[in-house]
């Protein structure tokens, strides 16, 4: 089932474990309930049927914020906007919770919790190599005039946008004076930034329309800036840190949901298929990173690995200045939901990253997530669309490329005029 690495080892050059070729597993599952069937009552259900009687549920915490590091001792996490839960349980336990799903239960599925990755790709002289026909300029970075966001009239304005990743440099000048709520969901660390690739990514899609002393490099400017940190200083997270994240935005009423990240796995979550599902259905869009397990020049396309390849979640590749595809950027796969949605810049991507050192480039799945939630954001205040609609209207607006569909969905993503 599972055949590709990340092709240039390293994901980011400096601070991240690279993605393996293999699940990584924790240990513990992740239990889905049924829409209709006990979403509100899920913890009674755990303790009915596999006897699991240390609970912690979203719902004690204010505005479902769960600290993970307090539930550190329970048997059991559960998010009840979700109608998900993250199970340690013994065999006897999981057997008993497997017989309930293969029944008329409120227990839908139960699957392996798996640690994602952060998917940006290192400084390799073949990504380098990429970047062509469009260029930076003292102005403006290259993937804002390749969707036409330099001449939008939207802003983001009154929009919420969260971005779920490594955190924020909550110091870095460029967003002084904006609208931020940030959130841990990392035992143990708060949602400052000690990697970069978080940072990099809110830059993408929410950084400043003017930026003192470089060129322009952020989306929808004026957005409201959610920060979820799911993935720890290393870029790595597991199942309950993003699901977390998604139950706070959602509950926080965010219209955009972005993640850039994934693990190696060819098989659709039932989880993150049923996050999507109702993400959608309570006006949140979630645009995700289609992974960074190809290398075309050697003749491996890769695949779409969860949580992108999921039918409600909208998966993102990449391509270069050329407005070629991204020798990394994976290629769909034939699983319900494994196809490429749309696409973004991907490669050799200006925007922020910690002070002092304050900005810099990288390339990656990772890198064109941002550019579709930000533009996600411009085409909702330009239209009040959300969710399913949003989707939509995505879709239709891009522009289409010289490239197969399996590789690039429907185009280039594009901003409204």
């Amino acid at each position: 089932m599972i055949s590709h690495g990340n092709s240039y080892g390293d994901n980011d050059g400096d601070n991240t474990l690279a993605a393996p070729s293999e699940p990584e597993v924790t240990g513990s599952h992740v239990v889905v309930f049924t829409e209709g069937g006990n979403r509100t009552d899920a913890a009674q259900t755990l303790r009915e049927v596999a006897g699991l009687s240390g609970v912690a549920r979203s719902t004690e915490f204010e505005s479902s914020a769960m600290d993970l590091s307090a539930t550190e001792d329970a048997d059991a996490v559960v998010f009840d906007e979700l109608g998900i839960a993250v199970v340690t349980a013994d065999p006897d336990q999981l057997a008993a919770l497997r017989a309930a799903a293969a029944t008329d239960s409120p227990v839908l599925s139960i699957e392996p919790e798996l640690m994602h990755y952060a998917l940006s790709i290192g400084t390799d002289p073949r990504v380098e190599a990429e970047a062509a026909s469009f260029g930076d300029t003292a102005e403006l970075t290259w993937g804002l005039q390749a969707t036409k966001v330099t001449t939008s009239a939207c802003s983001g304005f009154g929009v919420k946008v969260a971005v779920l990743d490594t955190g924020l440099d909550l110091t870095h000048p460029d967003f002084e004076g904006r609208a931020i709520t940030a959130q841990s969901f990392v035992p143990g660390a708060g949602p400052q930034d000690g990697h970069s690739h978080g940072t990099h990514c809110v830059g993408t899609a929410c950084g400043p329309k003017s930026p003192s002393g470089t060129r322009r490099y952020g989306v929808a400017h004026k957005a409201d800036i959610f920060v979820g940190k799911v993935l720890s200083d290393q870029g790595r997270g597991a199942d309950r840190s993003i699901l977390a994240g998604i139950e706070w935005a959602i509950v926080n009423g965010c219209q955009v949901i972005s993640m850039s990240l994934g693990a190696n796995v060819e098989a659709v979550s039932v989880a993150y298929e049923t996050v999507g599902s109702r993400a959608l259905a309570s006006g949140s869009l979630i645009v995700a990173a289609a992974g960074n397990n190809a290398n075309r020049a050697a003749g491996n396309m890769g695949f779409v690995g969860p949580p992108a390849n999921s039918p409600s979640i909208m998966a993102v590749a990449a391509v270069d200045g050329a407005l070629g595809l991204a020798n990394f950027s994976a290629r769909s796969n034939p699983v319900i939901g494994g196809q490429i949605d749309v696409a973004g810049p991907g490669v050799g991507v200006f925007s922020t990253v910690p002070v002092p050192t304050r900005y810099g480039s990288k390339s990656g799945t990772s890198m064109a997530t941002p550019h579709v939630a930000g533009i996600a954001a411009l085409w909702c205040e330009a239209t009040g669309r959300t969710g399913t609609d949003l989707w939509a209207v995505l879709t239709q607006q891009a522009r289409r490329l010289m490239l197969p569909s399996l590789d690039v969905g429907s185009g280039l993503i594009q901003a409204p005029a």
